[in-house]
């Protein structure tokens, strides 16, 4: 179990998140007590540690967010969030709505939001049907489009990390469609240096980049097979036309 996993005390905004889930996974590559080590790609911070290297991705899952809400709530006022990324953006959706954090596994969050915690709050479509979860009772569950909350970059997406001399050993093992998609997602999380601080979320749906920045706003780009064949450049374009360099 991780530090973030550890620590449900700490706010995850303010500690940043994304370390708090992955450096001790890592460290067991790097002692060389494990061979792989498995992630939520969400997880993952753009910079790969010295020595370390992505062998590859399991097919991607439902990558959109839910949002729960306690039935009969309507239009939620106070919604338990500590993700940055999804507070400024269920803003947009929600004028006016207030925040407070929630931490604890799947069933603690939904059980507190039934309990009156918050009006709702918001969950992975993944790590929910991973958990068998389709319902809960006294709530209501409300995916949420890709032009209502652009996902974090990776979500949905198993990433299956490895010392970087052993990557050609599983060439060919792991799902190429998820590879190309989170590859270009992840080239802009590095560009940007975004954390788990930052409200930033990039997702590939097909042709297009869904993009969200807390100073950039929700935007749109066309992709073409270029921007999958040269991610760096591709990023670097989608953050000048962002506004962001």
């Amino acid at each position: 179990m991780t530090t973030g996993d550890q620590r449900l005390e700490w706010s995850l905004e303010k500690q940043g998140g994304k370390g708090l889930f992955t450096k001790e996974l890592e460290q067991s590559l790097q002692r060389g007590e494990a061979d792989l080590a498995v992630h939520s790609t969400k997880d993952l911070p753009g910079d790969m540690p010295e020595g370390l290297a992505i062998a590859g991705y399991l097919p991607r899952a439902d990558p959109r967010d839910v949002l729960v809400v306690r039935a009969g709530a309507g239009a939620p006022g106070l919604i338990a969030s500590e993700s940055p990324r999804r507070r400024l953006q269920l803003s947009l959706i929600f004028p006016g709505v207030r925040f407070t954090g929630i931490r604890g596994n799947v069933d603690t969050r939904l059980r507190k939001i039934v309990e009156g915690l918050a009006d709702a709050t918001v969950l992975a479509a993944a790590g929910l049907a991973r958990l068998g979860i389709s319902g809960w009772p006294g709530l209501e569950f409300r995916p949420l489009s890709f032009e209502q909350m652009v996902p974090a970059v990776g979500q949905a997406a198993i990433a299956i990390q490895c010392r970087a001399p052993d990557v050609t050993r599983y060439a060919g093992v792991f799902d190429t469609a998820t590879g190309r998609d989170v590859g270009l997602e992840r080239a802009i999380q590095t560009a940007l240096g975004g954390g788990c601080q930052t409200a930033f979320g990039a997702h590939v749906s097909g042709g297009t980049l869904h993009f969200y920045h807390e100073k950039a706003g929700r935007r749109s780009f066309s992709l073409s097979a270029e921007d999958f064949s040269r991610p760096e450049a591709a990023a670097g374009r989608v953050l000048r036309e962002a506004g962001l360099t």
